[in-house]
């Protein structure tokens, strides 16, 4: 993760991501994608002064793509407590981080990498943990109106 200040070839005086405006193509390198199958995988896309972290978050059923859906929408509505992610994440991802040399310049880059690594650990676990209460929870209501019957 080597990011350094990158002044706007185009525009005089700004400093834009470049991954995000992709205005010139020297500075953008070769993204990598990472994946364990088709559901789960990871991209990262770097340039010269960002780097944009996309995660596919394992889906394997209905349920599954339902909870994972509503709690990247909760975290994303909630970026700016987060700093590094992104409100809208790119097409085909279910999160996106952007990373800019200005956030390596603030924080210490293997707390940075331990963060997003914690993250993709801990959202996996949320997610079933959410499953097997919602599952739980739909038991107990199925159980309570049967009785009903007997």
């Amino acid at each position: 993760m080597c990011l350094e200040n990158f002044s706007s070839q185009i525009v005089e005086r700004h400093n834009k991501p470049e991954i995000e405006a992709q205005t010139t193509k020297e500075a953008l390198l070769t993204p990598v994608q990472i994946s364990r199958n088709e559901n789960e995988k990871v991209l990262i896309e770097p340039s010269v002064n960002s780097l944009r972290i996309s995660i596919k978050i394992k889906q394997a059923d209905d349920l599954e793509r339902i909870l994972c859906h509503t709690f990247t929408r909760f975290l994303m509505m909630r970026a700016e407590n987060f700093v590094v992610l992104r409100r809208k994440a790119i097409s085909g991802y279910d999160i996106s981080f952007l990373i800019t040399n200005f956030h390596t310049e603030q924080m210490y880059k293997h707390k940075l990498v331990d963060f997003i690594i914690q993250f993709m650990e801990e959202v996996d676990k949320e997610i079933s943990e959410m499953k097997l209460s919602i599952n739980a929870r739909a038991r107990i209501v199925a159980e309570s109106y049967l009785q009903q019957f007997s």
